[in-house]
């Protein structure tokens, strides 16, 4: 990271306020919460993983998508 940048990080926070005021919206997860369980998900489904590193989904896009408009 740029010795510069380091200070610009907060432009990309979220203030989820608003949403939660005039929605009535609460969060369904802490970062904390959300990160583990999304590791969590990598780590069981690793087929999964391996399929999109490998590009082994290409071909099933392809006999799924092909043809539709």
């Amino acid at each position: 990271m740029l010795q510069t940048a380091l200070a610009h990080d907060r432009r990309y926070a979220i203030d989820a306020s608003k949403i939660e005021r005039e929605l009535d919206w609460k969060l369904a997860e802490t970062f904390d919460t959300g990160i583990r369980k999304t590791v969590q998900w990598y780590l069981e489904n690793r087929n999964w993983v391996n399929n999109v590193q490998s590009g082994a989904y290409r071909a099933w896009v392809e006999k799924n998508y092909t043809g539709r408009s």
